[in-house]
């Protein structure tokens, strides 16, 4: 019966001044939706700042860069410390950088669970020439099925067709501001020439726009095996073997596995491009601190507004009290004024913050291969505004609640 009896009193307080507590809800309104909207745009931004680093990048990625190998077989030989000997003219053996045996590696790949796409690459520096035009960039010789499988390369061929490169082997698909700066059109010829002085025309199948401008500017494809029979290497060889796994954050896990059983370096994407990593972290953080800033402001406004109820009810309280109303009932009075300002709050956030990040969505933003501005809902997001909403509002009503239950009737009554 008294329980009754307290929410009737709570909601009298809530009623009579009305206002106050419309400013009340609207401050937890605010804050939980600014969080709801700060934290769908950074997640936006976020995964379309992924998704284009992820078109060109893999999640792991193997390569053999230790070219300079130590042997001694005398040293192995004699391995103990009675003998006496001397090695005259020590060399280091240089070895290319590369893989040579690559089957070997993919056949262990195709063994683990985790992994969903395998590709090679062999990557070199050449320059590209078209009449009087000379400039320097970077050929990637790739297995055509498997590099638009990881990389989904077909999709970004602005004109002609990625499947073009299985076809033709003399064939060469160009970034587009590289097309544009060598002058040259689909069927033309273009001349590629290697570090080691090699020269090879090859026809213009297609052009491709990645969105990245350094990677546009700079790179073209051809077939991993007219690469390597550019470079003169064996048919297994590529500087690279790339993959994708299912979560990409576990990329560690996967290296642990692949590490005892393959000799050559193992980078995961978080090693090669911690700038990426930390810029998304930083991001964030900011949308975050911002957003629980928003909400902290709204509760020290819900304080001041029970504050002010608390002393303009003082006679009411201190008649309660008379009446036989415990110091925890006056407490529990105030709190449930804290709570439904927090609810109320809180649902109202929810839909107000859903609703202007939709609207956000809607405004055009033709950058980068966007159409709209970026947003990403994340469920999390939208249960933890609620939660920290109302718990806000219910701290920020307990310290007046508190000093309400402590009210001496007598004293307040007496005048």
């Amino acid at each position: 019966m008294k329980k009754s009896i307290n929410k009737q009193i709570a909601q009298v307080h809530l009623t009579s001044k009305i206002w106050q507590t419309i400013v009340a809800v609207l401050g937890v309104t605010f804050g939980v939706s600014m969080y709801i909207f700060m934290n769908s745009f950074m997640n936006g931004v976020n995964n379309t700042q992924d998704n284009l680093a992820f078109s060109t990048l893999a999640h792991i990625r193997i390569y053999n860069e230790e070219n300079n190998h130590s042997f001694s077989p005398v040293e192995n030989y004699f391995d103990s410390s009675k003998t006496i000997y001397n090695i005259r003219n020590y060399k280091n053996i240089q070895y290319t950088d590369g893989i040579k045996n690559t089957a070997e590696i993919i056949n262990l790949l195709e063994k683990q669970n985790e992994i969903t796409g395998i590709t090679r690459q062999l990557n070199f520096s050449v320059f590209f020439r078209s009449g009087s035009q000379k400039i320097n960039g970077l050929v990637s010789g790739v297995e055509v099925d498997n590099e638009n499988k990881l990389f989904g390369n077909s999709d970004k061929v602005i004109e002609g067709k990625w499947s073009e490169l299985n076809f033709r082997k003399s064939g060469i698909i160009l970034g587009k501001v590289l097309a544009e700066n060598l002058g040259v059109k689909i069927d033309d010829n273009v001349n590629v020439l290697t570090s080691d002085g090699v020269s090879k025309n090859y026809v213009v199948v297609g052009f491709i726009e990645t969105s990245i401008k350094e990677v546009d500017k700079s790179k073209a494809y051809i077939n991993i095996a007219a690469a390597r029979q550019l470079l003169n290497k064996n048919f297994d060889y590529a500087t690279d073997v790339l993959i994708n796994i299912k979560d990409r954050d576990k990329t560690d896990d996967v290296i642990k596995e692949l590490s005892p059983v393959i000799n050559f370096q193992i980078e995961s994407w978080q090693v090669a491009n911690e700038q990426l990593l930390a810029a998304s972290e930083l991001r964030n953080i900011v949308a975050i601190a911002v957003s629980l800033t928003i909400l902290l402001v709204a509760g020290f406004g819900i304080y001041n507004i029970m504050n002010m109820t608390i002393n303009e009810k003082i006679k009411e309280i201190a008649i309660l009290k008379a009446m036989g109303f415990s110091g925890s009932d006056i407490k529990r009075i105030f709190l449930l004024q804290a709570a439904a300002i927090g609810i109320i709050g809180g649902i109202v956030g929810l839909f107000l913050g859903y609703g202007l990040s939709s609207l956000v969505n809607q405004v055009p933003f033709h950058i980068a291969g966007l159409t709209t501005l970026p947003i990403y809902y994340k469920p999390a997001d939208f249960v933890f505004a609620v939660i920290f909403g109302i718990a806000t509002t219910i701290i920020a009503g307990y310290l007046p609640s508190r000093k309400a239950s402590k009210i001496d009737p007598v004293i307040i009554i007496r005048g």
